[in-house]
């Protein structure tokens, strides 16, 4: 991305020939959120095939904040632009059969998505109704990587489909330190349903990856 060519033969040979496991994105190309009408043959063939896409945020189209590395507050917020500009242009509508995981607990769209789904039914688009919009954002898939603290586990759990919860560590990038620091709070937390805590460890993802499931 973004040459939209290249990236469709890229994932069809990927998935195809290769039989990967599903394809990485990153949260925008050059500025251009993957809403973006260009990206849609890209979205078809994904569909076609019923991928995994795992999103990754990127520095956002803006200044970083003076003193603020990117992954610090930026990557979190364009996690949550481009989930919404999915959402808000009718990717996750239109191609039912994709399954879009977002890194890091979704950046904040658990915690927002309420605000989302009242503002764009009453000022944004009254042709959809608010029960549309946040069915369409409860269809992606969350990792838990920096992203399993005490304030926004329980949103995460709160907002997220049963199932749709992923055990992710950041590595290697965030250095073991870091992935122990909220692993504590993953392993540590008091209030998940029976049988929750496996299912976001193991078997969650071994129904979107079957094949690592032997």
């Amino acid at each position: 991305m973004p040459d939209v060519d290249a990236a469709v033969a890229e994932a069809v040979h990927a998935l195809d020939t290769l039989h990967a496991d599903g394809v990485v994105l990153m949260s925008n190309a050059r500025g251009r959120y993957l809403g973006d009408p260009d990206f849609e043959p890209l979205w078809a063939e994904l569909d076609y095939r019923g991928a995994n896409v795992f999103i990754h945020p990127a520095q956002p189209p803006m200044d970083l904040l003076p003193g603020t590395p990117a992954p610090l507050a930026d990557y979190v917020f364009d996690t949550t632009r481009s989930a919404l500009n999915l959402v808000l242009n009718g990717v996750m509508h239109r191609y039912p059969n994709v399954r879009v995981i977002l890194s890091h607990g979704g950046g904040f769209l658990p915690y927002a998505a309420y605000r989302f789904t009242g503002l764009t039914s009453t000022v944004v688009d009254r042709e959809r109704t608010a029960e549309d919009i946040l069915r369409d954002l409860k269809r992606f898939y969350f990792d838990t990587a920096l992203s399993a603290s005490p304030s926004a586990l329980p949103a995460l759990l709160a907002f997220a489909e049963p199932g749709h919860v992923l055990y992710g560590s950041d590595w290697p990038f965030a250095p073991q330190e870091t992935g122990s620091y909220y692993n504590h709070y993953l392993e540590t937390y008091p209030d998940y349903a029976p049988g929750q805590a496996d299912a976001i460890d193991r078997r969650n993802a071994e129904i979107l990856f079957p094949p690592r499931a032997r």
